[in-house]
């Protein structure tokens, strides 16, 4: 018989329903968010349309963000890892002065914080699919 000492908690080690809600919820922010930059692309080259895409992508990318930003809550409440929600947290700050910067104009932060944006999703795609969320600390009672 082998005995562990982890705080009377045991995990499960596989993923649980937030879990997949939060991986869920990443996976269509990061894939949503990739859009922008073409939008922005078809902008550039002439066509005014893509301005309105581009503004109305960024509605999208937001709201994604904020249901990313429930989830990963939920997911911190049930694991007590607080990696999700501060995350999640963390981009929507990001892209809501982006989205400010956008509007205003201003582009010398807008470019490289929604590159920065871009990144950090990517990175947080990776983590959410390479390991398991589990589902709830289980009390050892």
């Amino acid at each position: 018989m082998t005995s562990t000492h982890e705080s009377t908690a045991a995990r499960d080690t596989r993923t649980g329903v937030a879990g997949g809600l939060f991986r869920a919820s990443v996976a269509l922010h990061t894939v949503v968010a990739f859009g922008q930059p073409v939008f922005a692309g078809v902008f550039l080259t002439g066509d005014i349309d893509g301005l309105e895409l581009h503004a109305r992508g960024a509605d999208v990318v937001f709201a994604l963000g904020l249901a990313q930003a429930v989830a990963g809550v939920v997911l911190s409440v049930r694991t007590r890892w607080w990696w999700p929600a501060s995350a999640s947290l963390l981009l929507v700050v990001a892209e809501s002065v982006q989205y400010m910067a956008g509007m205003d104009g201003a582009l010398w932060l807008h470019l490289p914080l929604g590159v920065a944006v871009i990144a950090a999703l990517v990175v947080l795609f990776a983590v959410v699919w390479t390991r398991p969320l589990p589902g709830r600390v289980r009390s050892d009672g």
